[in-house]
């Protein structure tokens, strides 16, 4: 799997593990910490998970600009790094939450947010242009060899960006079970147990006992008793108050691991650096007098490539706001209709990663098959079919969803707790659901990276890979649809919605397929 690629894919692959850590520990927790901590709805706290990760891959953007703009690739990383482990750093810090400082305390929270954006931006797009002038430089110095080498060469660069892609996942694997661990081994040290719907009833309570049905009373009243073994609670106040304070202070413990992990991401780039293709030692390229005609032909060639980036950009938009729905309403959806006695929420988001590590292997050979066969996929093709692959996984849930009788989500935590108990699904359900997306994130996320790679100049390398982020920017910008129609709808229109994106996705690039393979062949 590994062999015939260069030498410093594997280091670069490392050095990007600890973002991936921190990123999955964000994703896992970030919507469901902010609900907790504050107190705010679905809503709010989406809308602010969706600022967040627009932000993180906008950023890129500006990333990708400094660095083409420098020259200096691998500096800009490095700083994005250090700004990012500053980020980790404020969100670990667990101070306790009352009602006079929630505003403070939240505004701190978004400043670190902020650091995180920023320092993603200055790395995520740059290292994966650092990954793609390797391939230039791979295909380069096979093209000395013939014209076979450098065909055998150029067919690696999708599998590079897939190798490159299952590394940094292993860091998603592990980050999940980080927060729920820590999170129940300090309720432990306290003598509390976990629960998923405890915290909202706690700020209900807090914000007003009086102003609460008697259906949350007596689902407070029940769960309470649950938590702390049944002892008796003479004050609930005190109790909620206690509770979410012990509850958040072990999410806190969480970024800690965050902010080692960018230290150890951090120690291998710096170690490894110079094994990096550095732009700025590159030789200067002859100086050649094109006549008008022939400088029309490049102008118009250029056009061309961008048009095709900019219609792949423009589709995959779509795929990120549906594939992003992880951190969104399917994280609430695994809070509130998944049995979590067992398994946190929280790590549902390690399903993923775990799936990217196991399938990568299988994808890269059907695909390196078909090659041999002379029917090899070309590069949007297989976008295309995620988008489709996509629509499955809503396509399942929407059947689901419409079978169990789910209502909105809104009605459904109004419900006495035994009878949710009744209706709630089994793992099996969240473990189908990201089978799908993530096979459909092995035909887009890192393909599409390679395509950049293909398609874009060469002097604008990290610009247009921070393009190709800030399409996911794009997305991540209206995640906060998803937990609005599921408080607001039943479970199966909510899924549906999503579906329908996903099929006029797929649609829109089978039409363009012809076209952007002519383009990239030219």
């Amino acid at each position: 799997m590994f062999k015939s690629h260069p030498k410093g894919l594997i280091p670069a692959a490392l050095s990007n593990m600890g973002e991936r850590f921190g990123y999955y520990i964000m994703n896992a927790v970030l919507l469901l910490f902010l609900c907790s901590k504050f107190g705010l709805s679905d809503e709010t706290a989406g809308t602010i998970y969706s600022i967040f990760y627009a932000l993180i891959y906008v950023l890129s953007l500006f990333g990708g600009y400094v660095a083409d703009r420098t020259r200096n690739y691998k500096g800009t990383i490095t700083v994005g790094l250090i700004i990012m482990a500053l980020g980790y750093v404020l969100l670990s810090i667990p101070l306790t939450s009352s009602s006079g400082s929630m505003t403070s305390l939240l505004t701190l929270t978004c400043v670190a947010l902020l650091f995180i954006s920023v320092g993603n931006g200055l790395f995520k797009g740059n290292l994966s242009a650092i990954v793609g002038k390797m391939y230039d430089d791979f295909e380069a110095e096979a093209a000395k060899k013939g014209p076979e080498a450098l065909l055998v060469a150029q067919s690696k660069r999708d599998s590079g960006f897939q190798i490159f892609y299952v590394f940094i996942n292993i860091g998603g694997l592990i980050a999940p079970f980080i927060a729920p661990y820590l999170r129940e081994w300090w309720l432990g040290v306290n003598n509390l147990a976990y629960n998923a719907e405890l915290p909202a009833l706690c700020h209900q309570f807090l914000a007003g006992a009086s102003t609460m049905t008697a259906d949350a009373t007596a689902n407070l009243n029940t769960l309470a008793a649950q938590v702390t073994g049944g002892a008796p609670i003479g004050d609930m106040a005190a109790f909620c108050q206690n509770y979410l304070n012990v509850f958040n202070t072990g999410v806190h413990y969480s970024f800690v691991a965050s902010v080692v992990a960018m230290m150890i991401s951090l120690c291998i780039f710096v170690a490894y650096r110079r094994d990096f293709p550095n732009p700025d030692k590159r030789e200067a390229q002859a100086v050649v007098d094109y006549t008008p005609e022939e400088k029309r032909m490049m102008a118009k060639e250029i056009k061309q490539r961008l048009y095709a980036l900019f219609a792949v950009i423009g589709v995959s938009i779509f795929f990120w706001l549906s594939f992003n729905q992880s951190g969104q309403s399917l994280s609430v959806f695994a809070r509130d209709f998944v049995k979590t006695d067992s398994i946190a929420p929280e790590i549902w988001q390690s399903v993923n990663p775990f799936f990217v590590i196991v399938l990568t292997p299988i994808v890269m050979m059907i695909f390196e098959g078909l090659s041999k066969r002379g029917k090899a996929i070309s590069t949007p093709r297989k976008i295309a079919y995620g988008m489709g692959l996509t629509g499955l996984a809503f396509l399942f849930l929407a059947i689901y969803s419409y079978c169990a009788g789910y209502p909105s989500a809104e009605v459904f935590k109004g419900m006495p707790v035994a009878v949710k108990e009744g209706m709630k699904a089994g793992p099996t359900v969240l473990i189908v659901t990201y089978f799908f997306l993530t096979v459909a994130e092995l035909f887009i996320a890192p393909l599409g990276s390679s395509f950049v790679s293909k398609v874009a100049p060469k002097n604008l390398q990290g610009l247009c890979q921070g393009l190709w982020l800030a399409a996911t920017a794009v997305g991540n910008l209206f995640i906060w649809i998803g937990t609005l129609m599921y408080n607001m709808w039943p479970l199966w229109i909510c899924w549906g919605v999503f579906l329908l994106i996903c099929v006029i996705s797929m649609s829109i690039m089978f039409g363009m397929v012809k076209w952007i393979e002519r383009v990239v062949e030219e």
